[in-house]
């Protein structure tokens, strides 16, 4: 568990927001460490069903095209499932990092406020919402 180095009321907040208390920043960042030991959790049992596929992979004697498809088609799933995980993986130590070094909050892209509830709501952002807009737009 990663130690707090920057005080809650340091980080940045919208205009209008009052400043992170304490709590509110406890509260989001063991969200976002419930949410490094879930998704690790899952990477590790998707891991382990890789492996004991590649160990027995079945010989295909008697498989028709549609089980040989399906089979293709759940594990080409699980794989787009484990890239998902590992992306919320890294999005929320990165996250984490940003409260740290003291970051959190501050727009990557533009340098302004994300917004404290905009955080609370999703604390893995790491753009305002006018360059999140810009963004989907591209």
């Amino acid at each position: 568990m990663a130690t707090q180095k920057t005080a809650a009321s340091d980080l940045a907040v919208g205009g209008a927001e009052e400043p992170w208390g304490d709590a509110e920043l406890a509260e989001v960042r063991a969200e976002l460490e419930a949410d490094v030991a879930r998704v690790r959790a899952e990477l590790d049992e998707l891991a382990t069903d890789f492996e004991g596929l590649l160990r027995n992979p079945g010989d295909g004697a008697g498989d028709d095209q549609a089980d040989v498809g399906n089979a293709n088609f759940e594990r080409e799933h699980e794989i787009s499932l484990a890239r998902k995980s590992a992306e919320v993986l890294r999005q929320s130590e990165r996250a984490l990092e940003r409260m740290d070094d003291g970051t959190y909050g501050v727009c990557e892209s533009c340098g302004g406020p994300i917004g404290k509830l905009r955080l609370q709501a999703f604390p893995r952002a790491t753009l305002c919402m006018t360059c999140k807009k810009k963004q989907e737009r591209r």
